[in-house]
């Protein structure tokens, strides 16, 4: 091999090294660090396929509309609990307001070493009586509602009896009544909204005695409806309510085809039910117009049930869309009605019993706006003006009916 040949060979040699080397160093700086890349997971080559990743994905959108109405319903009945919670503080401010001047006239009675008497509100009367009642009677919804209860009313009456003595002759029923006289006596007392205590006092007195009576149990689920009306307190209203609903299913299991056992249930379905969320409120408007359905089959002249029924149709004609689905969701159907069928019921009312209140004649007046009759509206808000104010919620609908008086004299 020639000298030059040798040279060219060392040449080519070293140009190849040279080129090898330059390519190394392209390599390191320019392609090595692409693979140090934080890629996404799913693109990630180390990452294997997932099967059950996918399936978890699918399933999440199906339930994705059943959550959205979950969240629905969570947030109605927080705005329910919420608006309970505002009435219940004003309640209790009420309450405050009316014990400092009658705690001050007690105060300065003690001081100066007088005994005072003072007026006994209808809650205060019966609360020795309702203690008796609530760990005698076994009527309240459970053991654990039954125990709060009673240890609410315990721990007040102590202080109450000292301060509002009770006098024995309204608490004692000096005759001794057979079944008839005593159911007789107790409606004629009932007729008059003052009487109203004193017809369920003596219902009390008489518990044990027919506590196995349908005729008696019904009254005294209706006397607890009736003590529910006049307590301004919320937690005795609770109270009145679900042992008065608790009667009333012991009516209807006894008696399936008395009227009267029907209705007043349904009444008291109706005052428990201001005390549950959402979803429970739908539950006893639910069994609210099944019991009054069956109530008229068994009594259909009786124009409180009308009333009653008229009352559902109205608000059931009001219920928001969200409401109504959330009562198909529950009753597999959605619950309908119309302004149309409430009028119905409410005329129905006025045929049974000319001039039967003043509350339905202000829905009466209501109908008549929603369906644009102003001088039929006009005329029922007359005749309910006309009407006394006699029970406390012939007061609330004075106001509202001079407030749709104004109006429609705009």
């Amino acid at each position: 091999m020639s000298h030059s040949t040798n040279k060219e060979l060392i040449l080519g040699i070293m140009v190849g090294t040279t080129g090898i080397s330059l390519l190394l160093l392209w390599y390191r700086k320019i392609c090595k660090p692409r693979t140090g890349m934080n890629l996404p997971k799913f693109l990630s080559l180390g990452n294997t396929f997932d099967p059950m990743t996918l399936q978890d994905e699918m399933h999440d959108d199906q339930g994705a509309a059943a959550t959205f109405q979950g969240r629905q319903l969570q947030i109605l009945e927080k705005l329910n609990e919420l608006l309970t919670n505002v009435e219940e503080l004003k309640s209790e401010i009420r309450v405050l307001k009316e014990a400092i001047p009658k705690l001050e006239e007690y105060i300065h009675g003690e001081l100066g070493g007088k005994t005072t008497a003072h007026k006994i509100s209808p809650q205060h009367r019966a609360r020795k009586r309702r203690l008796a009642t609530v760990q005698s009677s076994g009527t309240s919804n459970s053991s654990e509602e039954a125990e709060s209860e009673g240890g609410y009313i315990t721990a007040n009456t102590d202080t109450e009896e000292q301060s509002f003595p009770v006098s024995v002759a309204l608490n004692t029923h000096v005759e001794e009544l057979n079944l008839d006289a005593l159911l007789q006596k107790v409606d004629n007392l009932r007729m008059n909204e003052s009487s109203k205590m004193e017809s369920f006092e003596l219902l009390c007195d008489y518990k044990e005695k027919f506590r196995d009576e349908v005729e008696f149990i019904w009254r005294f689920s209706r006397a607890y409806g009736d003590m529910y009306e006049l307590s301004t307190n919320t937690q005795e209203k609770k109270h009145y309510a679900n042992i008065g609903k608790t009667l009333g299913e012991k009516a209807i299991t006894r008696a399936p085809m008395n009227g009267h056992c029907h209705l007043w249930y349904a009444v008291l379905c109706g005052y428990v039910s201001e005390f549950e969320g959402l979803q429970n409120k739908i539950n006893y408007g639910h069994r609210f117009k099944e019991h009054l359905d069956k109530a008229i089959q068994f009594l259909p002249e009786e124009p409180f049930l009308y009333y009653l029924t008229g009352r559902y149709c109205y608000s059931v004609s009001k219920l928001s869309w969200i409401e109504k689905k959330m009562a198909a969701t529950l009753f597999g159907k959605i619950p309908s009605s119309t302004v149309q069928e409430a009028l119905q019921n409410f005329l129905k009312v006025e045929e049974l019993h000319p001039g039967f209140s003043k509350s339905n004649y202000m829905f009466l007046a209501k109908c008549y706006m929603d369906l644009q009759q102003i001088d039929n509206a006009r005329k029922f808000c007359n005749l309910a003006i006309l009407l006394p104010c006699v029970t406390k919620e012939d007061k609330d609908a004075q106001k509202e009916v001079k407030a749709m008086s104004t109006s429609l004299k705009r």
